[in-house]
């Protein structure tokens, strides 16, 4: 049986983008909070970013080691947290390996943000990039599995989903709270 529903006509408003836009500054809302008033309860953040989204500056060893794509967490040992709304950079302090590192990751190179304490995510699509020759470029993002991103062939898109579903469509069978020392948040040789 044939569905005769007539599709829905093309929007000469960029709702998509405004939609993903505001869904970032839920993200900038959180950094700003926490940066301001430190982690509340059990609160902690998983945040996954392009690390070759132009303006993301991170130290050349992380780089190499994650040159597309990285999940960080904030949780117990973090320092300098900070969000500048005018440039739209989030800048945070970490240790991977005991070797102290600063991140600058521009909040458009966010591609997940998740609060595992409250079963929160929200996941964007990819922005803009730079390829090798410096060209931009528009990727899309992978899904992640918590704490370290997970390769999809379905485009993601921006929206809010249960960390259950989250997990579910990953993938995920343990639905116990992540590990707690990820890439970022604690001294370990092997980060995340």
């Amino acid at each position: 049986m044939e569905d005769d529903t007539p599709a829905p006509p093309d929007s000469l408003l960029p709702y998509a983008s405004w939609t993903r836009d505001a869904l970032r500054q839920v993200v900038a809302k959180a950094i700003e909070h926490v940066a301001r008033e430190g982690l509340p309860g059990e609160h902690h953040f998983y945040i996954t970013f392009r690390t070759d989204h132009p303006g993301t500056l991170l130290p050349e060893r992380l780089r190499a080691q994650y040159p597309n794509e990285m999940t960080i967490v904030l949780q117990h040992q973090f320092h300098g947290l900070a969000y500048d709304a005018e440039t739209g950079l989030i800048q945070v302090g970490l240790s991977f390996g005991g070797v102290p590192a600063k991140l600058q990751i521009p909040l458009a190179a966010v591609t997940q943000f998740a609060d595992p304490a409250i079963r929160f995510m929200l996941q964007f699509e990819a922005d803009e990039t730079m390829d090798e020759a410096g060209e931009v470029e528009t990727k899309e993002a992978p899904a992640p599995t918590l704490p370290a991103p997970a390769e999809h062939e379905e485009k993601a898109t921006s929206q809010v989903v249960s960390l259950d579903a989250f997990r579910r469509r990953a993938g995920v069978r343990d639905t116990s709270p992540p590990p707690k020392t990820p890439a970022g948040d604690a001294d370990e040789d092997t980060p995340a």
